[in-house]
């Protein structure tokens, strides 16, 4: 009586075994390492992103100040030869400066100031 139960009925042999349920998650190991990677790597783009933008303002300011700066200056020089006030000039100025370099993008920022008599 090998192999037979008493009843009639087969034994279950090894490869008729029950297999173990599968828990849930088991094909995904590893998601969250990947799911990490991605969003660091688009952190990591968008502080870029950021940063230019943040230098484009910067520059921007800059060339700004100095053409004021660079306005007032001319116009002191202006009153200075000419303490009469006869010359009635407007001291326009245009400033560029070069913006930030990235993934081979160029800008450069422009800035205009006058300063004179007023209008």
């Amino acid at each position: 009586m090998t192999g037979r139960l008493a009843t009639g009925t087969t034994r279950p042999t090894p490869s008729h075994r029950r297999r173990r349920p599968r828990r849930s998650g088991d094909g995904e190991r590893g998601g969250a390492t990947l799911l990490a990677v991605a969003l660091a790597g688009v952190l990591i783009l968008f502080g870029a992103a950021f940063g230019v933008v943040a230098a484009m303002i910067v520059a921007h300011r800059t060339a700004q100040a100095a053409a004021d700066l660079a306005a007032l200056a001319g116009a002191a020089a202006v009153v200075e030869a000419d303490p009469c006030g006869r010359a009635g000039l407007d001291v326009t100025v245009t400033v560029v400066v070069e913006g930030p370099r990235w993934l081979g993008q160029s800008a450069d920022f422009d800035a205009q100031a006058r300063a004179g008599p007023v209008r």
